[in-house]
């Protein structure tokens, strides 16, 4: 892979969503921010915290069955210790209503009691979801609000406009569309993003995620390797990819199907049946 490369991605309704995060973010109180657990670091967006400023910031970790516990754990401890709040959460199994109110409450008690001071019954809390594409940002909405307020699926740019949806008395959210930066200096970040999605597969070739996602995993996870293929890794990454090719049988006319072997390797991993997985450490 090209060690220099700089990929980059900045579709127009991006510029679009980031003014309309601008122009909105005077009317909430903190902003909710999803970042996907598995990669806690590359899923921040770092033109958010130019645009938040600021304002108290609610951290939710998604997908967390698909990242390692552990590891989980010391990212909550990590990102906490900026002043941040921080859940991990499943989107889809978790109920987790009351827990973010809670912790929305915790986040903004200063604002909650200066408002009580001045005699004012406490209104509910206002809050802008953000977060870059795929993270869950509308299977979140959707859980909450119980119904499809927020269209969703498994793929970046779905979310093109910003919408209220009330919960209760207590919290009311702004949904907006996922923002991605201009462009990704460091190619990490970039290559982490499309192996989980966050990235339109167009951008970054599947050799190229599968060169990445093999290499990493051959340094820092060879477990799930060994235990999902029944391999022995081999000393470099392509040699490590044929053992995988020629265990799954993906042969064509006694050579690699190289392109089979790619997008296979690559729909594993997005699928976690290499396991859960953190592919940063805190």
């Amino acid at each position: 892979m090209d060690q220099r490369k700089v990929i980059q991605w900045y579709p127009g309704h991006m510029a679009k969503a980031k003014r309309q995060m601008e122009e909105n973010l005077k009317k909430v109180d903190f902003v909710i921010e999803i970042r996907d657990a598995r990669i806690p670091e590359s899923s921040k967006n770092p033109m958010l915290d130019e645009l938040i400023g600021n304002k108290p910031r609610l951290i939710l970790l998604s997908k967390k069955d698909k990242a390692d516990k552990e590891e989980t754990k010391t990212w909550i401890s990590y990102l906490q210790a900026d002043g941040n709040k921080v859940l991990a959460l499943d989107l889809i199994k978790d109920n987790y209503k009351k827990e973010l109110i809670n912790a929305s409450k915790e986040l903004c008690a200063s604002f909650i009691e200066k408002q009580k001071r001045r005699g004012i019954k406490p209104r509910a809390l206002r809050a802008m979801v953000c977060g870059i594409p795929n993270v869950g940002k509308s299977t979140f909405i959707n859980s909450l609000a119980k119904r499809k307020a927020a269209q969703t699926a498994d793929r970046p740019g779905v979310t093109k406009s910003l919408q209220w949806i009330k919960l209760a008395s207590d919290l009311e959210l702004l949904d907006t569309p996922g923002v991605l930066w201009p462009k990704f200096e460091d190619e990490q970040v970039g290559y982490k993003l499309a192996l989980l999605g966050s990235i339109k597969d167009e951008i970054v070739t599947m050799d190229e995620l599968a060169y990445f996602a093999c290499s990493w995993l051959m340094e820092n996870k060879k477990e799930a390797l060994i235990q999902t293929y029944h391999i022995e890794i081999q000393e470099d990454v392509y040699a490590t990819l044929c053992e995988i090719a020629k265990v799954r049988g993906y042969l064509s006319k006694g050579s690699i199907d190289e392109n089979r072997l790619m997008h296979s390797f690559v729909k594993d991993i997005r699928e976690n049946k290499l396991g859960a997985i953190t592919w940063e450490k805190a």
